[in-house]
């Protein structure tokens, strides 16, 4: 699964492009995938033939995790009729360019090709020995039908499989990692070692695997094991269903969104801070200008206002545009602010990137584009990476105020109300008498992280907010 966006740790499976004993040219689309709520075609990083696939349609897994393996020289192995073993390389030595369609005992298997960012190959362990006898006796078809992936042979090796005996389901009887588990759950394990080194069962130090478990991940042990765990994995509690209830498994997006929630919360301690703002000004200046932006195709909404006015003071105030890391801090040399969309179900937050160095009019036209192709699902991996504050506009639906989570890895997000008729009581700048008045206004809240903006620094970010946009300029 390759590296979508700094902050990707998984990719879901959509749909593949090429299926088992398909040829595939260097390049040529083979799969794609969702990360992120972002779908992409994944090119072939070599030329061959698809001999397995390890992640189904669907199926979620980890960034860097092997999805698919290629034979570089499908067509020189034979997927109907392999060559007998008497044609291997004089004295035993591997062929050149081998790949997973390689025999058992052929060390050459290491160079198969896998299906992740860089096409290296994928770790594996050494071949286990079998007699020459028994070799010169292999049919062709139990040559083909032993072969196996990496991931296959670590399984069977680690619970003393030999893989012969299981029946293979993948393409020309091979054998798949679905296969060999169902088999070692099933509890038909071999009693016959596969190699001298291999125990029928994990030695009395080892606790004992469940059938079909596979690989376990290390235990958590270490406080580091703990806190990286705690950081980066979610863990949903169960609840009771009651007979009028509907359940429902979650989509992606809501998976995702349900994770990356629970882990800003974890991670920052939440302040939030509100002040009301007057958008008398903001709604002068667009009436003034709406026939004039018009013709330049240009929509400026009152999202983008408070998109110009908060990348302004980011600079400003820099541990606002930080984040925590570690026993440090640091201050973006950037300013990317992120602005929710309504996906309706479920929601994105794409990144106007360098904001503070767009013109209101810039700003207004990139937050169009950047919704419409969001809510078509067309948006660039990059896009939704990278943000250094986030804005948030639940008011558009009606919400008189919010208290938006923190994305994780930034100190702070605004949230912004409903923008309303109000009566106000207004003070005359000369006199100082008092007048009451009806004005547009919304109440603004700003969620920050108290490890890095204490809440005398969010005071003083909100009002400098409210007298840009109180005061906004006609040059903006």
């Amino acid at each position: 699964m390759p590296q979508m966006g700094e902050s990707i740790a998984e990719g879901t499976v959509s749909r593949w492009l090429k299926q088992v004993g398909e040829s595939v040219q260097r390049d040529e689309p083979i799969l794609e995938i969702s990360t992120d709520k972002v779908d992409a075609e994944i090119p072939s990083p070599s030329e061959g033939i698809l001999v397995e696939i390890l992640a189904a349609e669907g199926e979620t897994v980890e960034v860097g995790t092997v999805v698919a393996y290629i034979d570089p020289e499908g067509d020189a192995v034979g997927l109907e009729a392999p060559a007998p073993p008497e044609e291997a390389a004089p004295g035993g030595k591997p062929e050149e360019a081998a790949s997973v369609e390689v025999p058992e005992e052929t060390p050459a298997q290491e160079a198969a090709q896998s299906v992740t960012p860089d096409g290296s190959p994928p770790e594996v362990s050494a071949p286990d020995p079998v007699p020459h006898a028994e070799k010169a006796e292999e049919t062709a078809e139990d040559r083909l039908r032993t072969r196996s992936t990496p991931v296959v042979r670590k399984i069977a090796q680690e619970h003393g499989v030999d893989i012969s005996r299981v029946p293979g389901t993948g393409h020309a009887g091979r054998v798949t990692k679905q296969d060999i588990l169902g088999y070692i759950e099933s509890g038909q394990q071999s009693e016959v070692p596969v190699g001298p080194t291999t125990a029928a069962s994990p030695p009395e130090s080892t606790p004992p695997r469940s059938p079909g478990e596979g690989v376990k991940p290390p235990a958590v042990g270490a406080p580091s094991d703990l806190w990286k765990t705690f950081y980066s994995q979610v863990q949903h509690p169960d609840f009771p269903v009651r007979q009028a209830d509907r359940v429902e498994p979650m989509d992606k997006i809501r998976r995702l969104t349900a994770e990356h929630m629970v882990l800003a919360k974890r991670v920052a301690p939440h302040v939030h801070s509100f002040i009301e703002i007057d958008f008398t000004r903001v709604d002068e200046i667009r009436k003034a200008n709406k026939s004039r932006w018009a013709e330049q195709g240009a929509k400026v909404s009152y999202t983008a206002f408070v998109v110009w006015a908060c990348s302004r003071l980011l600079r400003e105030f820099p541990n606002m545009n930080g984040t925590i890391s570690g026993n440090n801090l640091i201050f973006r040399g950037n300013v990317n602010v992120g602005v929710a969309v309504d996906l309706d179900p479920g929601l994105i937050v794409p990144v106007l990137h360098d904001a503070d160095e767009l013109s209101l009019v810039g700003i207004g036209k990139k937050l169009v584009d950047l919704a419409e192709r969001a809510r078509s699902r067309r948006l660039n991996p990059e896009e939704i990476q990278g943000a250094t504050f986030s804005v948030t506009n639940p008011g558009v639906l009606g919400t008189m105020v919010g208290m938006p989570i923190i994305p994780k890895g930034t100190a702070g997000i605004l949230g912004t109300g409903a923008i309303e008729k109000r009566v106000v009581v207004l003070q005359d700048a000369e006199t100082g008498a008092d007048s009451i008045a009806i004005r547009k206004r919304s109440i603004f809240s700003l969620g920050y992280d108290h490890r890095i903006v204490d809440g005398a620094d969010a005071a003083r970010f909100m009002a400098r907010l409210k007298e840009l946009m109180e005061a906004f300029s006609e040059d903006a």
